[in-house]
């Protein structure tokens, strides 16, 4: 399969702080990094697992654009858009704490400017990417939405509706659900979602979430619980919890985008759900120790880690 990213792609600068500054403070940061992030990491921990991968979304022109453009090509990743002349592409600043714990503040760019005319015509083979920030943008959200419902019902859909889903307007939102094939969040999230604040209740209300007849390939919904690992829920085959491992966390900054890659890459190549979901919780594991947003590990990594075990 191939997967095809219609997320954003955007540049983190990455902070590490001893304590987040109060209102109106100031403090100075131990380290800084500047790379690229947000739908680069997920794209990155898939290829990284051999999914061929298409990044589908608008990078912009000037220094931010030519360094997440630098990147997707040394992943490997092909850009399916020219560069969008008039702008840069985002960035996201990124504030780390000693517990590994991250805050962000984000900036809009071309990565927000996705237009009908940008989206791919989806092959047979192709799993599509969405994710929640997309929908916050008005022109992604008004490009996306009626693309969405003229994609053949058996083309797979993967949705991460991220940390800003309540902000999501429900107009986009409920349509992606309905559409999404696998939902992948964290516990919090699906609480937003579902009102359910125990992770299992969670993923049973949002696997058993209705849809058309017609989407043909069966999914579910991976909730995310941090160490302890992941939630499975498949559509009208139950509800399992899958174990998470146990690392020194030095950087959460990233762990759920490498956990979604590595999901992608296990459904792309055939494994069941259940061992495309432990597979992910090793990658975002590994994830976890080392620093920086992009850190999901190769196969030969995961595979390695997981014979340890």
């Amino acid at each position: 399969m191939r997967l095809v990213h219609l997320g954003n792609v955007v540049v983190d600068l990455v902070l590490t702080v001893d304590a987040l500054p109060v209102r109106g403070g100031d403090t100075i940061a131990t380290s800084s990094t500047t790379s690229p992030g947000g739908g680069f990491n997920v794209m990155a921990a898939a290829s990284r697992l051999g999914l061929p991968t298409l990044y589908a979304g608008p990078l912009g022109t000037g220094p931010f654009a030519d360094k997440a453009r630098a990147a997707l090509l040394a992943a490997g990743i092909q850009c399916s858009l020219p560069p969008r002349p008039d702008q840069d592409t985002g960035f996201v600043v990124t504030l780390v704490d000693p517990s590994g714990e991250r805050t962000f503040v984000t900036t809009r760019g071309a990565e927000a400017t996705l237009t009908p005319q940008d989206l791919p015509a989806p092959e047979p083979d192709d799993l599509i990417y969405l994710s929640g920030y997309s929908l916050l943008h008005d022109s992604n959200r008004a490009a996306l939405i009626p693309w969405l419902a003229s994609i053949p019902p058996e083309i797979p859909v993967f949705f991460d509706p991220g940390p800003l889903v309540a902000d999501i307007p429900s107009t986009a939102l409920e349509p992606v659900l309905r559409r999404a094939t696998w939902l992948s969040c964290n516990a919090t999230e699906a609480t937003t979602l579902t009102g359910r604040t125990d992770p299992t209740a969670a993923a049973e209300t949002l696997a058993n979430r209705p849809q058309p007849a017609a989407v043909t390939p069966v999914g579910g919904v991976v909730v995310r619980d941090g160490a302890n690992g992941c939630v499975l829920g498949v559509r009208g085959g139950g509800v399992v919890e899958v174990a998470g491992f146990g690392v020194e966390a030095v950087d959460l900054n990233g762990a759920g985008d490498a956990h979604a890659g590595a999901f992608l890459a296990g459904i792309a190549e055939g494994k069941e759900p259940v061992e495309a979901a432990r597979w992910a919780n090793a990658a975002a594991a590994l994830a976890v120790t080392r620093r920086g947003p992009a850190t999901g590990p190769t196969r030969s990594e995961l595979e390695a880690f997981l014979r340890a075990y």
